[in-house]
Protein backbone atom coordinates (compact mmCIF):
# COMPACT_ATOMS: atom_id res chain seq x y z
CA UNK A 1 0.00 0.00 0.00
CA UNK A 2 1.37 3.90 -0.82
CA UNK A 3 -0.26 7.18 0.77
CA UNK A 4 0.43 10.08 -1.25
CA UNK A 5 2.41 13.20 -0.55
CA UNK A 6 1.71 16.63 -2.20
CA UNK A 7 3.10 16.91 -5.47
CA UNK A 8 5.79 14.82 -7.07
CA UNK A 9 8.82 12.90 -5.60
CA UNK A 10 11.66 15.21 -7.62
CA UNK A 11 14.25 14.08 -4.91
CA UNK A 12 13.68 10.48 -6.29
CA UNK A 13 13.31 11.10 -9.79
CA UNK A 14 16.51 13.37 -9.67
CA UNK A 15 18.67 10.24 -7.84
CA UNK A 16 17.06 7.40 -10.10
CA UNK A 17 18.49 9.70 -13.22
CA UNK A 18 21.87 9.73 -11.48
CA UNK A 19 21.76 6.31 -10.53
CA UNK A 20 21.25 5.38 -14.31
CA UNK A 21 18.17 3.24 -13.12
CA UNK A 22 14.76 2.93 -15.40
CA UNK A 23 11.42 2.75 -13.60
CA UNK A 24 11.43 -1.10 -14.54
CA UNK A 25 14.88 -1.50 -12.90
CA UNK A 26 14.33 0.33 -10.00
CA UNK A 27 11.09 -2.56 -8.88
CA UNK A 28 13.14 -5.49 -10.05
CA UNK A 29 15.91 -4.21 -7.26
CA UNK A 30 12.99 -3.37 -4.64
CA UNK A 31 11.26 -6.50 -5.44
CA UNK A 32 14.86 -8.72 -5.24
CA UNK A 33 15.57 -7.15 -2.01
CA UNK A 34 12.40 -7.81 -0.22
CA UNK A 35 12.52 -11.50 -1.27
CA UNK A 36 15.96 -12.12 0.57
CA UNK A 37 14.28 -10.81 3.48
CA UNK A 38 11.09 -13.40 2.81
CA UNK A 39 8.87 -10.16 1.93
CA UNK A 40 6.61 -11.29 -1.61
CA UNK A 41 6.53 -7.79 -3.09
CA UNK A 42 5.33 -7.19 -6.86
CA UNK A 43 6.27 -3.67 -7.74
CA UNK A 44 6.37 -3.02 -11.54
CA UNK A 45 7.21 0.18 -13.14
CA UNK A 46 3.87 1.93 -13.21
CA UNK A 47 4.80 1.50 -9.01
CA UNK A 48 7.97 3.73 -9.59
CA UNK A 49 6.13 5.87 -12.10
CA UNK A 50 3.57 6.56 -9.07
CA UNK A 51 6.49 7.00 -6.47
CA UNK A 52 7.93 9.99 -8.68
CA UNK A 53 4.74 11.42 -10.48
CA UNK A 54 2.23 11.88 -8.43
CA UNK A 55 4.70 11.64 -4.56
CA UNK A 56 3.20 8.41 -3.50
CA UNK A 57 4.54 7.05 -0.23
CA UNK A 58 5.33 2.96 -0.07
CA UNK A 59 4.44 1.73 3.08
CA UNK A 60 6.48 -1.05 5.31
CA UNK A 61 9.97 -1.69 4.10
CA UNK A 62 9.93 -0.52 0.93
CA UNK A 63 10.73 3.19 1.38
CA UNK A 64 14.33 1.25 2.83
CA UNK A 65 14.65 -1.40 -0.01
CA UNK A 66 14.18 1.59 -2.72
CA UNK A 67 17.06 2.94 -0.79
CA UNK A 68 19.49 0.30 -0.63
CA UNK A 69 18.64 -0.17 -4.02
CA UNK A 70 19.97 3.01 -5.68
CA UNK A 71 22.67 2.81 -3.02
CA UNK A 72 24.00 -0.15 -4.63
CA UNK A 73 24.50 1.49 -8.07
CA UNK A 74 25.94 4.35 -6.92
CA UNK A 75 28.06 2.20 -4.40
CA UNK A 76 27.28 4.70 -1.32
CA UNK A 77 24.33 5.26 1.12
CA UNK A 78 21.49 6.67 0.23
CA UNK A 79 19.36 8.06 3.02
CA UNK A 80 15.81 8.47 2.88
CA UNK A 81 15.61 12.34 3.03
CA UNK A 82 17.57 11.99 -0.10
CA UNK A 83 14.96 10.69 -1.94
CA UNK A 84 11.94 12.16 -0.48
CA UNK A 85 11.04 9.48 1.76
CA UNK A 86 12.26 10.57 4.59
CA UNK A 87 8.63 10.75 6.30
CA UNK A 88 8.67 6.91 6.18
CA UNK A 89 11.39 6.42 8.01
CA UNK A 90 10.84 6.48 11.93
CA UNK A 91 14.65 6.08 13.25
CA UNK A 92 16.88 6.06 9.69
CA UNK A 93 19.85 6.79 11.91
CA UNK A 94 19.39 4.59 14.98
CA UNK A 95 22.23 2.61 15.89
CA UNK A 96 24.49 4.19 13.24
CA UNK A 97 26.37 6.75 15.40
CA UNK A 98 29.54 6.73 17.06
CA UNK A 99 29.36 9.55 19.28
CA UNK A 100 32.50 11.15 21.12
CA UNK A 101 30.56 12.05 24.10
CA UNK A 102 29.97 8.75 26.65
CA UNK A 103 26.44 10.46 27.01
CA UNK A 104 25.87 10.18 24.20
CA UNK A 105 27.01 6.85 23.43
CA UNK A 106 24.74 5.48 26.51
CA UNK A 107 21.62 6.73 24.92
CA UNK A 108 22.60 5.75 21.31
CA UNK A 109 23.09 2.41 22.39
CA UNK A 110 19.90 2.24 24.70
CA UNK A 111 18.11 3.26 21.52
CA UNK A 112 18.93 0.77 19.71
CA UNK A 113 17.89 -1.77 22.20
CA UNK A 114 14.80 -0.36 22.07
CA UNK A 115 14.35 -0.24 18.36
CA UNK A 116 15.09 -3.83 18.42
CA UNK A 117 11.96 -4.41 20.48
CA UNK A 118 9.53 -2.27 18.48
CA UNK A 119 10.65 -4.16 15.24
CA UNK A 120 9.75 -7.19 16.65
CA UNK A 121 6.42 -6.14 18.13
CA UNK A 122 5.58 -4.29 14.81
CA UNK A 123 4.90 -8.47 13.40
CA UNK A 124 7.45 -7.74 10.82
CA UNK A 125 10.41 -9.62 11.49
CA UNK A 126 13.24 -7.81 14.05
CA UNK A 127 15.02 -5.10 11.63
CA UNK A 128 12.26 -4.89 8.28
CA UNK A 129 11.21 -1.65 9.45
CA UNK A 130 15.34 -1.06 8.66
CA UNK A 131 15.77 -3.77 5.95
CA UNK A 132 18.40 -2.77 3.19
CA UNK A 133 19.91 -0.08 5.09
CA UNK A 134 23.17 -1.94 5.24
CA UNK A 135 26.42 0.10 3.91
CA UNK A 136 29.94 -0.98 4.39
CA UNK A 137 30.37 2.98 3.98
CA UNK A 138 29.41 3.77 7.64
CA UNK A 139 32.01 1.10 9.14
CA UNK A 140 34.28 4.54 8.39
CA UNK A 141 33.83 6.73 10.99
CA UNK A 142 33.18 4.51 13.47
CA UNK A 143 36.82 3.23 12.50
CA UNK A 144 38.53 6.35 12.53
CA UNK A 145 37.87 7.55 15.64
CA UNK A 146 38.28 3.90 17.27
CA UNK A 147 41.54 4.53 16.28
CA UNK A 148 42.17 7.81 17.01
CA UNK A 149 40.92 7.53 20.66
CA UNK A 150 40.31 4.14 21.79
CA UNK A 151 39.79 4.62 25.42
CA UNK A 152 37.65 7.65 26.82
CA UNK A 153 39.22 9.69 29.12
CA UNK A 154 36.32 9.01 32.38
CA UNK A 155 32.67 7.25 32.33
CA UNK A 156 31.81 7.72 35.91
CA UNK A 157 28.47 8.53 35.80
CA UNK A 158 25.71 10.21 38.55
CA UNK A 159 22.68 8.92 37.30
CA UNK A 160 19.75 12.36 38.08
CA UNK A 161 17.76 11.04 41.45
CA UNK A 162 14.25 10.63 40.64
CA UNK A 163 11.57 12.85 42.85
CA UNK A 164 11.15 11.05 46.30
CA UNK A 165 13.89 8.72 46.12
CA UNK A 166 15.69 7.26 48.88
CA UNK A 167 19.36 6.82 49.58
CA UNK A 168 20.95 4.54 47.13
CA UNK A 169 20.98 1.63 46.54
CA UNK A 170 23.44 -1.20 46.31
CA UNK A 171 23.12 -3.43 43.28
CA UNK A 172 23.32 -7.29 42.87
CA UNK A 173 20.17 -8.55 43.79
CA UNK A 174 19.60 -5.90 46.22
CA UNK A 175 16.10 -3.49 45.92
CA UNK A 176 18.41 -1.13 44.26
CA UNK A 177 19.36 -3.30 41.16
CA UNK A 178 18.15 -2.04 38.07
CA UNK A 179 15.89 -4.46 37.51
CA UNK A 180 13.89 -3.46 39.87
CA UNK A 181 14.67 -0.29 41.49
CA UNK A 182 13.84 2.06 38.48
CA UNK A 183 10.42 0.29 38.24
CA UNK A 184 10.70 1.68 42.06
CA UNK A 185 11.68 4.78 41.29
CA UNK A 186 14.74 4.09 43.75
CA UNK A 187 18.24 5.61 42.67
CA UNK A 188 20.37 2.56 41.44
CA UNK A 189 24.68 2.24 42.13
CA UNK A 190 25.62 -0.33 39.99
CA UNK A 191 27.86 -2.98 41.33
CA UNK A 192 30.27 -5.37 40.08
CA UNK A 193 27.75 -7.97 40.98
CA UNK A 194 25.87 -6.57 38.40
CA UNK A 195 28.36 -6.91 35.60
CA UNK A 196 28.78 -10.25 36.50
CA UNK A 197 25.54 -11.14 35.58
CA UNK A 198 26.10 -9.79 31.87
CA UNK A 199 29.18 -11.13 31.72
CA UNK A 200 27.07 -14.80 32.64
CA UNK A 201 24.95 -13.86 30.05
CA UNK A 202 27.59 -13.02 27.27
CA UNK A 203 28.43 -16.44 28.10
CA UNK A 204 25.66 -18.68 27.82
CA UNK A 205 24.75 -16.72 24.72
CA UNK A 206 27.92 -17.78 23.03
CA UNK A 207 27.84 -21.40 23.33
CA UNK A 208 23.96 -21.32 22.77
CA UNK A 209 25.03 -19.58 19.64
CA UNK A 210 27.91 -22.38 18.38
CA UNK A 211 25.65 -24.94 19.13
CA UNK A 212 22.11 -24.10 17.55
CA UNK A 213 23.15 -21.26 15.13
CA UNK A 214 22.52 -17.43 15.44
CA UNK A 215 18.69 -18.06 14.24
CA UNK A 216 18.18 -20.64 17.58
CA UNK A 217 15.30 -19.14 19.61
CA UNK A 218 16.93 -18.57 22.84
CA UNK A 219 19.13 -16.00 20.86
CA UNK A 220 16.23 -13.44 21.22
CA UNK A 221 17.42 -13.99 24.61
CA UNK A 222 20.29 -11.50 23.92
CA UNK A 223 18.65 -8.15 22.13
CA UNK A 224 16.26 -9.06 25.46
CA UNK A 225 18.97 -9.06 27.39
CA UNK A 226 20.60 -5.84 26.33
CA UNK A 227 16.85 -3.78 27.33
CA UNK A 228 15.92 -5.06 29.93
CA UNK A 229 19.07 -5.66 31.98
CA UNK A 230 21.80 -3.72 30.38
CA UNK A 231 20.15 -0.43 29.42
CA UNK A 232 19.14 0.34 32.92
CA UNK A 233 22.59 0.04 34.58
CA UNK A 234 24.06 1.79 31.89
CA UNK A 235 21.64 4.73 32.61
CA UNK A 236 22.31 4.51 36.20
CA UNK A 237 25.06 5.19 38.66
CA UNK A 238 28.85 4.13 38.85
CA UNK A 239 31.70 4.79 39.41
CA UNK A 240 35.03 4.86 36.84
CA UNK A 241 36.03 1.61 37.43
CA UNK A 242 32.78 -0.58 37.61
CA UNK A 243 31.57 1.95 34.40
CA UNK A 244 34.39 0.49 32.45
CA UNK A 245 33.57 -3.52 33.32
CA UNK A 246 29.72 -2.27 32.63
CA UNK A 247 30.47 -0.68 29.59
CA UNK A 248 32.56 -4.09 28.44
CA UNK A 249 30.30 -6.69 29.17
CA UNK A 250 27.55 -4.87 27.50
CA UNK A 251 30.11 -4.22 24.56
CA UNK A 252 30.28 -8.12 24.47
CA UNK A 253 26.55 -8.92 24.49
CA UNK A 254 25.84 -6.09 21.70
CA UNK A 255 28.83 -7.34 19.51
CA UNK A 256 27.00 -10.95 20.36
CA UNK A 257 23.60 -9.68 18.76
CA UNK A 258 25.81 -8.49 15.76
CA UNK A 259 27.09 -11.88 15.28
CA UNK A 260 23.68 -13.65 15.60
CA UNK A 261 21.85 -11.23 13.43
CA UNK A 262 25.01 -12.19 10.79
CA UNK A 263 24.55 -15.64 11.17
CA UNK A 264 20.38 -15.06 10.35
CA UNK A 265 20.88 -12.73 7.38
CA UNK A 266 19.89 -10.08 9.60
CA UNK A 267 22.71 -7.34 8.01
CA UNK A 268 21.32 -3.97 9.03
CA UNK A 269 20.77 -5.33 12.64
CA UNK A 270 24.32 -6.88 12.93
CA UNK A 271 26.09 -3.36 10.94
CA UNK A 272 23.91 -1.29 13.98
CA UNK A 273 25.04 -3.54 16.88
CA UNK A 274 28.78 -3.93 16.04
CA UNK A 275 28.96 -0.21 15.30
CA UNK A 276 27.45 0.44 19.16
CA UNK A 277 29.83 -2.23 20.44
CA UNK A 278 32.83 -0.83 19.33
CA UNK A 279 31.52 2.55 20.80
CA UNK A 280 31.36 0.86 24.16
CA UNK A 281 34.06 -1.10 23.80
CA UNK A 282 35.80 2.43 23.62
CA UNK A 283 34.09 3.43 26.73
CA UNK A 284 35.52 0.23 28.31
CA UNK A 285 39.04 0.95 27.42
CA UNK A 286 39.29 -2.20 26.22
CA UNK A 287 40.92 -2.14 22.88
CA UNK A 288 41.63 -5.93 22.26
CA UNK A 289 37.55 -6.24 22.63
CA UNK A 290 37.63 -3.34 20.35
CA UNK A 291 39.49 -4.76 17.66
CA UNK A 292 37.33 -8.24 18.08
CA UNK A 293 34.43 -6.15 16.90
CA UNK A 294 36.38 -5.06 14.20
CA UNK A 295 37.15 -8.51 13.36
CA UNK A 296 33.57 -8.80 13.45
CA UNK A 297 32.92 -6.13 11.03
CA UNK A 298 35.63 -7.32 8.79
CA UNK A 299 34.10 -10.90 8.75
CA UNK A 300 30.85 -9.20 7.86
CA UNK A 301 32.15 -6.93 5.15
CA UNK A 302 33.79 -9.45 3.31
CA UNK A 303 30.57 -11.93 3.46
CA UNK A 304 29.06 -9.00 1.67
CA UNK A 305 31.35 -8.95 -0.77
CA UNK A 306 33.67 -5.91 0.40
CA UNK A 307 36.84 -7.77 0.73
CA UNK A 308 38.91 -4.43 0.72
CA UNK A 309 36.78 -2.70 3.21
CA UNK A 310 37.66 -6.28 5.07
CA UNK A 311 40.85 -5.98 4.62
CA UNK A 312 41.13 -2.55 6.37
CA UNK A 313 38.86 -3.56 9.13
CA UNK A 314 41.09 -6.50 10.44
CA UNK A 315 44.21 -4.29 9.53
CA UNK A 316 42.68 -1.50 11.88
CA UNK A 317 42.17 -4.14 14.48
CA UNK A 318 45.91 -5.41 14.46
CA UNK A 319 47.33 -2.44 14.50
CA UNK A 320 46.01 -0.26 17.52
CA UNK A 321 46.46 -4.10 19.56
CA UNK A 322 50.05 -4.15 18.57
CA UNK A 323 51.74 -5.12 21.96
CA UNK A 324 48.42 -4.84 23.96
CA UNK A 325 46.69 -8.23 22.97
CA UNK A 326 47.46 -11.57 24.05
CA UNK A 327 49.70 -13.72 20.97
CA UNK A 328 45.80 -15.94 21.04
CA UNK A 329 44.28 -12.31 20.06
CA UNK A 330 46.68 -11.38 17.31
CA UNK A 331 46.75 -14.50 15.88
CA UNK A 332 42.68 -14.30 15.10
CA UNK A 333 43.16 -10.83 14.00
CA UNK A 334 45.72 -11.77 11.45
CA UNK A 335 43.67 -15.31 10.40
CA UNK A 336 40.62 -12.71 9.55
CA UNK A 337 42.45 -10.50 7.62
CA UNK A 338 43.50 -13.61 5.50
CA UNK A 339 39.90 -14.24 4.80
CA UNK A 340 39.65 -10.75 3.37
CA UNK A 341 43.00 -10.87 1.57
CA UNK A 342 41.78 -14.23 -0.03
CA UNK A 343 38.68 -13.47 -0.68
CA UNK A 344 39.88 -10.36 -3.16
CA UNK A 345 42.08 -12.69 -4.99
CA UNK A 346 45.04 -11.70 -3.94
CA UNK A 347 47.47 -15.14 -2.75
CA UNK A 348 50.65 -13.84 -1.64
CA UNK A 349 48.97 -11.56 1.20
CA UNK A 350 46.47 -14.63 1.91
CA UNK A 351 49.49 -16.88 2.59
CA UNK A 352 51.47 -14.06 4.53
CA UNK A 353 48.63 -13.31 7.16
CA UNK A 354 48.03 -17.11 7.47
CA UNK A 355 52.07 -17.93 8.24
CA UNK A 356 51.91 -15.32 10.53
CA UNK A 357 48.50 -16.30 12.41
CA UNK A 358 49.90 -19.65 13.03
CA UNK A 359 53.26 -18.21 14.10
CA UNK A 360 51.23 -16.07 16.61
CA UNK A 361 49.03 -19.01 17.43
CA UNK A 362 52.31 -21.46 18.13
CA UNK A 363 53.59 -18.66 20.41
CA UNK A 364 50.49 -18.46 22.90
CA UNK A 365 50.58 -20.27 25.56
CA UNK A 366 47.91 -21.33 28.62
CA UNK A 367 48.14 -18.42 31.21
CA UNK A 368 48.81 -15.50 28.93
CA UNK A 369 45.02 -14.00 29.85
CA UNK A 370 43.54 -14.67 26.82
CA UNK A 371 39.88 -12.89 27.13
CA UNK A 372 36.95 -15.24 28.06
CA UNK A 373 35.40 -14.31 24.36
CA UNK A 374 38.04 -15.88 22.82
CA UNK A 375 37.19 -19.20 24.18
CA UNK A 376 36.20 -20.25 20.60
CA UNK A 377 39.70 -19.92 18.91
CA UNK A 378 41.97 -23.24 18.74
CA UNK A 379 44.17 -24.45 16.01
CA UNK A 380 41.30 -26.52 14.25
CA UNK A 381 39.33 -22.79 13.93
CA UNK A 382 42.78 -21.93 12.50
CA UNK A 383 42.74 -24.44 9.82
CA UNK A 384 39.09 -24.61 9.18
CA UNK A 385 39.25 -20.94 8.29
CA UNK A 386 42.83 -21.73 5.97
CA UNK A 387 40.46 -23.92 4.64
CA UNK A 388 37.64 -21.42 3.35
CA UNK A 389 40.82 -18.73 2.33
CA UNK A 390 42.29 -21.54 -0.30
CA UNK A 391 39.23 -22.31 -1.48
CA UNK A 392 38.50 -18.80 -2.06
CA UNK A 393 41.99 -19.13 -4.02
CA UNK A 394 40.33 -22.19 -5.70
CA UNK A 395 43.31 -24.48 -4.44
CA UNK A 396 41.72 -27.64 -3.61
CA UNK A 397 44.68 -29.71 -2.73
CA UNK A 398 45.23 -26.84 0.37
CA UNK A 399 41.62 -26.82 1.72
CA UNK A 400 41.82 -30.25 1.33
CA UNK A 401 45.14 -30.42 3.90
CA UNK A 402 43.30 -27.91 6.25
CA UNK A 403 40.17 -29.56 6.23
CA UNK A 404 40.99 -32.77 6.94
CA UNK A 405 42.74 -31.34 10.20
CA UNK A 406 39.68 -29.15 11.02
CA UNK A 407 37.29 -32.27 10.85
CA UNK A 408 39.29 -34.52 13.02
CA UNK A 409 38.17 -33.68 15.91
CA UNK A 410 34.79 -33.07 15.79
CA UNK A 411 32.91 -31.53 18.39
CA UNK A 412 29.30 -31.14 19.77
CA UNK A 413 30.36 -27.40 21.35
CA UNK A 414 30.37 -25.86 17.90
CA UNK A 415 28.16 -27.60 15.74
CA UNK A 416 27.82 -24.68 12.87
CA UNK A 417 31.24 -24.53 12.86
CA UNK A 418 31.59 -28.40 12.29
CA UNK A 419 28.75 -27.93 9.22
CA UNK A 420 30.09 -25.41 7.56
CA UNK A 421 33.41 -27.01 7.48
CA UNK A 422 31.50 -30.10 5.96
CA UNK A 423 30.45 -28.03 3.31
CA UNK A 424 33.89 -26.54 2.53
CA UNK A 425 35.01 -30.02 2.18
CA UNK A 426 32.39 -31.22 -0.18
CA UNK A 427 33.39 -27.95 -2.31
CA UNK A 428 37.26 -29.44 -2.01
CA UNK A 429 36.38 -32.80 -3.16
CA UNK A 430 33.87 -31.34 -6.41
CA UNK A 431 37.28 -29.23 -7.28
CA UNK A 432 39.25 -32.14 -6.99
CA UNK A 433 36.88 -34.25 -9.33
CA UNK A 434 36.01 -36.69 -6.36
CA UNK A 435 32.00 -36.26 -6.83
CA UNK A 436 31.79 -39.24 -4.47
CA UNK A 437 33.54 -37.91 -1.85
CA UNK A 438 31.91 -34.14 -2.26
CA UNK A 439 27.92 -36.13 -1.69
CA UNK A 440 29.26 -37.60 1.10
CA UNK A 441 30.12 -34.80 2.78
CA UNK A 442 27.13 -32.70 1.34
CA UNK A 443 25.01 -34.87 3.05
CA UNK A 444 26.86 -34.70 6.54
CA UNK A 445 26.37 -31.09 5.90
CA UNK A 446 22.64 -30.95 5.57
CA UNK A 447 22.13 -33.18 8.27
CA UNK A 448 24.12 -30.50 10.33
CA UNK A 449 22.52 -27.84 8.89
CA UNK A 450 18.87 -29.25 9.48
CA UNK A 451 19.81 -29.22 13.26
CA UNK A 452 20.77 -25.50 13.72
CA UNK A 453 18.97 -22.29 12.82
CA UNK A 454 22.00 -20.48 10.51
CA UNK A 455 21.13 -18.96 7.72
CA UNK A 456 24.80 -18.48 6.71
CA UNK A 457 24.82 -22.30 6.97
CA UNK A 458 22.16 -22.98 4.65
CA UNK A 459 23.29 -20.81 2.02
CA UNK A 460 26.92 -23.00 2.25
CA UNK A 461 24.43 -25.54 1.60
CA UNK A 462 22.63 -23.61 -1.34
CA UNK A 463 26.14 -22.91 -3.15
CA UNK A 464 27.48 -26.32 -2.63
CA UNK A 465 24.13 -27.41 -4.73
CA UNK A 466 24.68 -25.28 -7.30
CA UNK A 467 28.02 -25.68 -7.72
CA UNK A 468 26.79 -29.58 -8.14
CA UNK A 469 24.02 -28.46 -10.99
CA UNK A 470 26.48 -29.68 -13.64
CA UNK A 471 25.62 -33.51 -12.42
CA UNK A 472 22.39 -33.33 -11.69
CA UNK A 473 21.29 -36.50 -13.43
CA UNK A 474 23.47 -38.33 -11.36
CA UNK A 475 21.53 -40.18 -8.77
CA UNK A 476 23.87 -39.16 -5.89
CA UNK A 477 23.53 -35.67 -6.47
CA UNK A 478 19.64 -36.11 -6.63
CA UNK A 479 19.63 -37.80 -3.21
CA UNK A 480 21.65 -34.92 -1.89
CA UNK A 481 19.01 -32.43 -2.98
CA UNK A 482 16.28 -34.24 -2.21
CA UNK A 483 17.30 -34.09 1.47
CA UNK A 484 18.74 -30.69 1.34
CA UNK A 485 15.11 -29.36 0.18
CA UNK A 486 13.32 -29.02 3.24
CA UNK A 487 16.71 -26.72 4.21
CA UNK A 488 15.87 -24.59 1.62
CA UNK A 489 12.38 -24.34 1.33
CA UNK A 490 12.19 -23.45 5.47
CA UNK A 491 12.75 -19.69 6.61
CA UNK A 492 16.29 -18.82 7.42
Amino acid sequence: MSREQRGPNEKLGTVLALAGISNAGLARRVNDLGAQRGLTLRYDKTSVARWVSKGMVPQGAAPHLIAAAIGQKLGRPVPLHEIGLADADPAPEVGLAFPRDVGEAVRSATDLYRLDLAGRRAGGGIWQSLAGSFAVSAYATPTSRWLITPADPSVEREAPRPAGAGPASGAGGAPGTAGGAAAAGEHVRVGHSDVAKLREAAEDARRWDSKYGGGDWRSSMVPECLRVDAAPLLLASYSDEVGRALFGATAELTRLAGWMAFDTGQQEAAQRYYIQALRLARAAADVPLGGYVLASMSLQATYRGFADEGVDLAQAALERNRGLATARTMSFFRLVEARAHAKAGDGVAAAAALKSAEGWLERSREGDGDPSWLGFYSYDRFCADAAECYSDLKAPREVRRFTEQALSRPTEEFVRSHGLRLVVSAVAELESGNLDAACAAGTRAVEVAGRISSARTTEYVRDLLHRLEPYGHEPRVMELRERARPLLVAPA
